[in-house]
């Protein structure tokens, strides 16, 4: 198994890594903590072709388990969490499906977060992608005790790949616990990662971001790999830097002898696509919302550091253009921190304030006139 935290990233990261392993032929159970876009049964994914559980399946899946969940409800005084239900459900789905290898996303920091019940002996890689100030008060307050816990998930002379960039400091506590831990390190950010955005295009009927990927590690050759022209359907800088995630910890697997090609890794990055990451939307699709004629871009952005990789992705891919927003977030979000970095780097034609009801529910949503004020 591999096992992912971080701030932002790790769906992308997720979604990369396990289409690459697909790509190899793998059957990969992949289970993110993200959230869906329109199902539930976005969250788990299983076999060769990466389909979403069918509803079928998880209602079986979800009565197999009941008496489990009925007993560990008691045990915990009635205070189990719909994640730690919903984790529960996904590991006895790849169970059942005897997948090659699952990639499991943390849900809220990572050293007590649910899915953080993989031993040593069953985990073949961790990652950490970003550390950044977002659910500060679960999570102790600062950067620092953030990276702490996410650094929980760095098991005993397993391998970590930290993905990056990280400041200094936070750098320095990762490394040190992957120390204490004798994991080995592979860093995203080393000095042997190259990377560079040659253009904007299309792909496969996307926008789509041309890339060159130059890894070369101090592990061998087993660790290095040259891509020239790949060709991101997820567009940005912080997408690239995701797409390299992936790509290490593919070579991290690599190098414990998992057959994986180069060929297999350009695939499974060419391949990914995830709703609501940097998605613009076809002309029929705007066209559906009355919109025919613009460019609609789709993003879930919605702390400090997702605004400004958000607005670097519009000011490349769309320099010149206008641009209007619409925007709805949930109240546990740093609304003041988002707007003011969005809104510092490009003039805006309108902004459109509304709501969206979050995991089907309204307990959680902004009001349109709080957003304003």
């Amino acid at each position: 198994s591999v096992h992912i935290a971080g701030t932002k990233g790790k769906g992308s990261t997720a979604a990369y890594l396990s289409n690459i392993l697909r790509s190899e032929g793998y059957s990969v159970g992949c289970y993110t903590s993200s959230p869906h876009m329109l199902s539930i049964r976005e969250r788990m994914s299983v076999g060769k072709m990466g389909k979403p559980v069918s509803s079928n399946a998880l209602n079986c899946l979800f009565h197999s388990i009941k008496r489990s969940l009925n007993e560990a409800i008691v045990l915990e005084n009635g205070c189990l969490s719909h994640f730690e239900v919903l984790t529960a459900v996904a590991f006895a789905l790849f169970a059942q499906e005897n997948v090659d290898i699952a990639i499991i996303e943390a849900g809220l920091g990572g050293a007590r977060d649910a899915t953080n019940v993989i031993s040593s002996s069953e985990l073949d890689a961790s990652i950490i992608t970003t550390i950044g100030e977002e659910h500060l008060a679960a999570l102790g307050g600062s950067l620092e005790s953030i990276a702490m816990a996410k650094a929980g998930i760095i098991k005993h002379g397993r391998p970590v790949i930290l993905g990056g960039p990280f400041l200094p400091h936070i750098d320095r506590i990762l490394r040190d616990r992957a120390s204490s831990m004798f994991s080995p390190i592979v860093s995203a950010s080393d000095a042997g990662v190259r990377t560079s955005i040659k253009g904007i295009g299309t792909f496969k009927g996307r926008p789509s971001q041309c890339c060159d990927l130059v890894i070369e590690l101090d592990h061998g050759s087993q660790s290095s790999i040259e891509l020239r022209d790949l060709n991101l359907s997820m567009l940005g800088t912080h997408q690239l830097q995701n797409a390299v995630t992936a790509t290490c910890a593919a070579l991290c697997l690599r190098n414990q002898g998992w057959r994986i090609s180069n060929g297999s890794i350009r695939a499974g990055l060419e391949n990914t696509f995830l709703p609501g990451r940097s998605q613009f939307l076809t002309s029929k699709e705007a066209e559906k919302l009355g919109l025919s004629g613009s460019t609609v871009l789709v993003d879930g952005a919605h702390t400090k550091d997702s605004a400004k990789a958000l607005l670097e992705t519009i000011q490349t891919t769309f320099p010149d253009s206008r641009l209007a927003i619409v925007v709805a977030m949930a109240s546990d979000k740093d609304h003041l921190a988002f707007a003011k970095e969005f809104l510092s780097g490009k003039q805006l034609e309108a902004v459109f304030l509304t709501e969206a009801d979050i995991a089907g529910g309204t307990s959680r949503k902004t009001s349109a006139t709080a957003l304003r004020d």
